[in-house]
């Protein structure tokens, strides 16, 4: 990608973003599963912690000359030291060395994040990317925009500017064009079906559920009130009325009763199929940590090997 010398003016020394007249060297393609792949990431962490909440990740996708085709992304794991975003780079190798195995055309492109602008915390953290990929692409993007005329998305380059006699890292926005496959296109059509275009706080699927959460809250404040009649009518509090008992008790076998063996046997079954998963996350977590520590292991061994085999030989 692009690197740029040029001399800023110093009064745009704060800033973070390139002169006016820098333009991108590299056109890119990206897919809608990176942006939605990015969104259920950041939806999942707020509904994890309570709050919005930055999220951090690795694009990945392919490179053809000065084409970019991002195409997926993956999640990553970051520390904070004294304030500092430091992303962890054990993890990412991990995570390089999956999807290497299950997408091998794929390279490291560049990494992406939450927010509003780009700041000087972006430029610290592009820093780290760039030990893995010297010029890699950066992916911003809004969730909490409320502009609907264009994606709330932005895709920057580095290029190097001397700014008051130091060569500094300064973004350049890039245009991007979208780029689908048969899936994603049903993904998407899928997605735009299930959501509204009059408020971005509500979908046809949250309307859904409210509506059967009234309906279970108004059946369950008439069966409550069935009962206290009737406790009502054993205390002797109330007359009996024979209609509305006998309403009451014909009420009883159309409910269904939960009492049985056909549901003690789905009961069952669904207690073991989530029983199940359980075990194999933990199985996989497992092997994963062993699989590491046998790495490791036979990498130590490896070296004390060649140590003693020096030893004898000189």
């Amino acid at each position: 990608m692009a690197t740029k010398m040029e001399v800023d003016n110093p009064s745009t020394s704060n800033s973070v973003m390139a002169s006016a007249g820098t333009s991108g060297s590299v056109s890119v393609a990206l897919h809608p599963l990176v942006i939605m792949n990015i969104s259920e990431h950041w939806t999942r962490v707020k509904a994890q912690e309570g709050k919005p909440t930055q999220v951090f990740g690795a694009l990945i996708g392919k490179q053809k000359g000065r084409n970019i085709e991002v195409m997926n992304s993956f999640e990553l794991v970051i520390d904070h030291v004294d304030g500092a975003v430091m992303i962890n780079m054990d993890y990412y190798n991990t995570k390089e060395e999956q999807f290497k195995q299950v997408f091998s055309e794929m390279d490291f492109l560049g990494w992406y994040t939450t927010g509003d602008a780009v700041n000087e915390a972006d430029i610290k953290v592009h820093k780290q990317v760039c030990q893995i990929n010297e010029s890699p692409l950066f992916f911003k993007m809004n969730p909490l925009s409320r502009h609907s005329d264009s994606l709330p998305i932005t895709i920057y380059e580095s290029v190097i500017d001397l700014v008051n006699g130091e060569a500094t890292i300064l973004f350049v926005e890039l245009t991007y064009t979208l780029a689908t496959e048969e899936a994603e296109r049903i993904g998407v059509d899928h997605v735009a079906r299930m959501s509204t275009s009059d408020t971005s706080d509500s979908s046809s699927v949250a309307q859904h559920l409210m509506a059967q959460h009234s309906s279970i809250k108004m059946l369950h404040s008439r069966v409550k009130l069935i009962l206290e009649y009737i406790k009502a009518v054993e205390a002797g509090k109330l007359p009996k009325n024979h209609d509305v008992l006998r309403e009451a008790y014909s009420l009883s076998f159309r409910l269904p009763v939960i009492n049985t063996s056909k549901f003690k046997e789905d009961f069952y079954n669904q207690c073991n199929d989530v029983g199940l998963m359980a075990y194999l996350g933990a199985m996989t977590k497992g092997c994963n940590t062993m699989n590491q520590f046998i790495t490791k292991f036979n990498l130590l061994y490896d070296k004390q090997g060649m140590r003693r085999m020096r030893g004898l030989f000189f």
